[in-house]
């Protein structure tokens, strides 16, 4: 009983040599075949949209400075 246990062992470990070797080699397409992803590429929304946030900014601020300094002083 304990031989054929070593037996099948010893089978088992071979077809999984076998497997792990010619295994990898039967796929159809390999990683060094398939083409690179494009570059990223800018339609210029990004740039467009600091400019916007920017320029929302600066009327912020001249709006609290005119504001501010058109308000009445109360003394």
């Amino acid at each position: 009983m304990a031989m054929n246990c070593k037996v099948s062992f010893g089978v088992f470990a071979t077809i999984a040599l076998v497997f792990a070797i010619f295994l990898p080699a039967v796929q159809g397409q390999g990683h060094d075949v398939l083409a690179p992803a494009p570059a990223p590429t800018s339609d210029g929304t990004t740039i467009d949209q600091g400019i916007a946030c920017g320029l929302m900014l600066l009327a912020l601020v001249l709006t609290y400075l005119i504001h501010t300094f058109d308000a009445p002083l109360n003394i």
